[in-house]
């Protein structure tokens, strides 16, 4: 296994500050952008921009295939996390004990340099794939996906696969991400006189009983790869000060779907448990607001082509090659659902990614090369 410049490609991608602009500390995908177009003009091998966002762009690499009308997608994006509560340099790559540590490390800058050296490898080596391979590196995964988006629009596909840190693990089917708002409305009043005034504090109260034992019973339905649903209530906001009675409180959900749930499905039964409390209490008032973020599930057939020969790949490389699913979504569901087979594999585990120690094993980063460059040379 010849894995020349891989490791010195990884620590340049670390060295660059891409944390997402949405971010306060974020300057964007710009610079590391850049490093990898040139990493393949280097090469001589075809890269353009693909316009996402005002001043973001995703990154796109073409390899020709023998059979110029079929394709693989290999994808990962450029942005990271904030850099906030770290506790090691961020953009100082450093490598101990086999590992290199700095933010986008693990998530996901290891899978893309694995990616960006195996394509690189077979132009190198004069290697033609069975399929045109195009490698996208694209914006804007941690924050609303709009990278992916525009990547989506028009393209088409027979496999694709999603860096993202699984532990060298093959991943077909990932959870679903539903984010909303419910406010509740109140009446504010002086404090001296709390019955002039009606308190959404207490009203959200009663509701937060209810979306618990709603959420506990998410239990009862389990995915035989992803486990139960979730519900989590994250946030809470209510009142103006402690001596008026609160007119407003909100909270925000963020609740995981398994394939085969429908977001408004699951924004009904809320629906359901404010109605339920509309018709107990006579001043209560709340409204489901609509959704931040939805990204539905993904799962891809462990029988479809792409799966087996994912498969076949890490059972050549003495690996567990029985399929997974992760509890995270990415990018890949944007494409599933455009009936793209779609996967999710990469070096590294999740419990790194943003994590105050951000970590990638390097002998994974050197395997999951491998890995690409076997599926793409046997993919037909």
């Amino acid at each position: 296994m010849s894995t020349d410049g891989l490791l010195d490609t990884l620590a340049d991608l670390v060295r660059i500050n891409s944390v997402n602009s949405f971010y306060a500390d974020g300057p964007g995908e710009a610079e590391i952008g850049g490093w990898v177009r040139r990493f393949f003009e280097r090469r001589e091998i075809e890269v353009w921009e693909q316009p996402a966002l005002p001043g973001r762009s995703n990154v796109i690499a073409r390899l020709p295939g023998r059979d110029p009308t079929r394709r693989v997608l290999l994808e990962a994006h450029l942005d990271t996390v904030s850099v906030a509560g770290m506790t090691i340099p961020p953009f100082e790559p450093r490598i101990d004990a086999g590992k290199l540590f700095g933010r986008g490390a693990c998530d996901t800058k290891a899978g893309l340099a694995a990616m960006m050296h195996a394509v690189a490898s077979l132009k190198a080596q004069r290697q033609q794939p069975p399929c045109e391979v195009w490698l996208a590196a694209v914006v804007d995964e941690e924050h609303s996906f709009r990278g992916a988006a525009r990547l989506c629009q028009g393209l088409t596909a027979d496999a694709a696969i999603f860096a993202e840190p699984t532990n060298l693990r093959v991943a077909i089917a990932s959870k679903g991400v539903l984010r909303f708002r419910i406010v509740a409305q109140g009446r504010a009043a002086h404090s001296s006189k709390p019955w002039q005034g009606i308190d959404a504090i207490t009203h959200m109260a009663r509701l937060l009983l209810l979306i618990e034992e709603y959420h506990q019973g998410l239990a009862e339905r389990s995915h035989p790869l992803l486990g139960p649903g979730t519900g989590n209530v994250g946030l809470i906001r209510g009142g103006e000060q402690v001596n008026i009675v609160p007119e407003h409180c909100a909270i925000e959900i963020d609740r995981r779907l398994l394939p085969g749930e429908r977001s408004d499905a699951a924004l009904d039964c809320y629906q359901r448990l404010i109605d339920r409390l509309s018709e107990q209490y006579p001043t209560f008032r709340a409204a489901l607001q609509p959704p931040l973020i939805l990204d539905e599930a993904m799962e891809t057939p462990a029988d479809s082509r792409a799966a087996l020969v994912a498969g076949a790949a890490l059972v050549e490389l003495g690996l567990d090659a029985a399929p997974c699913g992760v509890p995270f979504g990415s990018d890949a569901s944007k494409f599933s659902r455009q009936g793209i087979p779609s996967l999710i594999f990469g070096p590294g585990s999740i419990d790194q990614a943003h994590a105050a120690v951000e970590f990638v094993e390097l002998e994974q980063v050197e395997v999951a090369y491998e890995f690409f460059r076997r599926f793409l040379l046997q993919f037909e």
